[in-house]
């Protein structure tokens, strides 16, 4: 339970070694790893403990996929297994409701993780008035704050671990009915017969997948020239030739020229992109590059006069900003730079601190890559380098990255093209899953593992993958990147038979010419 706003006296101050503030997992990781240091420690959290992670992102969307997937398996693939399901009956309140249930029994484990390891939760807004100092308000969205603090909090050390927000398109806010963010599409009260998304990364397609898989009609817009842009360009045209084949139909190189609200849904208007007008970027898959750089990917323009889309809905998923309002003033000296707080995570052996003493940032608020696992580990090394202990770098090239929906899509490290940029001599293997006798048993044989290695010394440099449960088989290649293993440690390694894993081992004995299977 979190102590109450009004616990002790008004503008008397509580002391703590660190105050943390944002619940989500890079916070509550932080204030845990801390405590565990022997540091007395807050974390102030203005909703739920967990963060959008837990409480509307990672955990509850795969909620939510699990039920689409066992729907398509049973309407879609049973039949091959002499299994015949008919007349399938959806209980959408129960497709929501075990996804929020899922939700709330990992937001209640956090609570309890923060009373083992004695961690204070302190509920409300925090403001940063000055240098080891917060405010606490008890109105979560810090309206009327001319008022006094509910709380008063102070500590030699500040960690702000407040996480990001999505960010609208130009003209077109989010209304929660008509206009969605991704919170907004997990909590619709019935499945839309029609619904546009705009943007092709993760989130747009994890929610195209899902609310296809429940018989809505998907239109998904990309301004790029390809879906999921950031992965391999192999893994793109696969990933979109499966998604058109269950019906999700895909627009590249368009842009949304504007959004109308209806009473009965919206109209996009939507056109070709202009080559030399919009120049969009080419996609990257590098962390370590300085400072985050908006995708201009599907950002409204002047009205073109295209294409016109009516939809119950729009899924706005166009990227994210850095959350940080209300937090501080200008005064306060914290830089920011791109929409987020700006720290030395760019620079070597990082500390995370702000340009502000004493005060610290980690997660998706600093900026890319945007994810719960990297949050959680660079705000353990934030705290364990603020109290004067070792901590492991983080390798920003060398990071996870997995999409969820059906077939799923993980990678890690170089990708062809950027290998082709940087002028980096490699070999390639790829092993499709259609030779493979575990995913030929599981009748998923869809998608490939494709490993990239140094054409000198045969060190991992990257592997992309999507198929069936390929998000579980990347933390292979994450460990072989960490410790610099070579395509022939990978060789040398036994996998077992008959597991999906083969397909990591085949991928590896390409990179030197001795594919078995394939």
């Amino acid at each position: 339970m979190a102590d109450a706003p009004h616990s002790g006296t008004p503008g008397t101050p509580d002391a703590y070694d660190l105050i943390v503030i944002g619940g989500g997992p890079g916070g509550y990781v932080a204030a845990i790893r801390a405590a565990q240091l022997g540091k007395r420690v807050a974390c102030v959290e203005r909703d739920k403990l967990g963060g959008v992670c837990l409480n509307w992102g990672c955990i509850p969307t795969k909620a939510l996929l699990a039920g689409a997937e066992m729907k398509s398996k049973l309407e879609h693939d049973g039949a091959a297994f002499g299994i015949t399901a008919e007349n399938l009956k959806v209980d959408w309140e129960k497709v929501i409701g075990r996804s929020r249930g899922v939700a709330g029994n990992l937001n209640k484990g956090v609570g309890f993780l923060f009373k083992k390891n004695k961690v204070t939760h302190v509920q409300g807004h925090a403001t940063i008035p000055a240098s080891g100092r917060v405010d606490v308000f008890a109105d979560a969205e810090a309206k009327g704050r001319g008022d006094e603090p509910q709380k008063t909090l102070e500590a030699e050390k500040i960690l702000i671990c407040t996480g990001a927000q999505p960010r609208e398109l130009p003209g077109t806010p989010f209304d929660g009915k008509r206009v969605l963010a991704a919170k907004d599409a997990m909590v619709l009260p019935a499945c839309p017969k029609k619904m546009l998304i705009v943007g092709s990364g993760a989130i747009g397609m994890e929610f195209a997948y899902f609310y296809n898989a429940f018989g809505a009609e998907v239109t998904v817009v990309e301004m790029l020239d390809r879906v999921m842009p950031v992965e391999d360009a192999e893994v793109s045209a696969a990933a979109k030739k499966a998604f058109e084949k269950q019906g999700i139909r895909i627009l590249l190189e368009h842009k949304t020229d504007a959004i109308e609200v209806t009473d009965s849904g919206i109209k996009a208007t939507l056109s070709p992109v202009d080559a030399e007008a919009d120049a969009p970027h080419p996609a990257k898959k590098s962390y370590a590059a300085e400072g985050p750089e908006q995708s201009k990917s599907d950002v409204s323009g002047a009205s073109g006069g295209g294409e016109q889309i009516e939809a119950d809905c729009v899924l706005v998923a166009i990227g994210v900003r850095g959350r940080y309002d209300g937090l501080f003033d200008e005064s306060l000296g914290i830089e920011t730079f791109k929409d987020h707080i700006k720290v030395d995570y760019r620079k070597e052996k990082p500390t995370y601190q702000t340009s502000v003493e004493g005060i610290y940032a980690a997660g998706d608020v600093i900026g890319p890559p945007w994810l719960a696992h990297v949050a959680s580990e660079e705000a353990i090394v934030a705290v364990e380098r603020m109290f004067g202990h070792e901590a492991a770098d983080i390798d920003y090239e060398a990071i996870p990255g997995c999409t969820y929906c059906h077939p799923q899509v993980a990678s890690i490290g170089y990708t062809t093209q950027r290998a082709d940029e940087e002028k980096i001599a490699y070999e390639v293997g790829t092993f499709p899953f259609q030779a493979s006798g575990k995913a030929q048993a599981m009748g998923e044989t869809t998608g490939f593992v494709k490993l990239l290695t140094g054409k000198k010394h045969g060190e991992i440099l990257g592997a992309h993958m999507i198929g069936e449960g390929v998000t579980e088989l990347l933390a292979e290649m994450s460990l072989a990147i960490k410790m610099e293993a070579t395509a022939e440690e990978v060789i040398g390694t036994i996998h077992a038979h008959p597991t999906m894993s083969e397909a990591v081992h085949e991928a590896a004995l390409g990179t030197a010419g001795r594919m078995i299977h394939s």
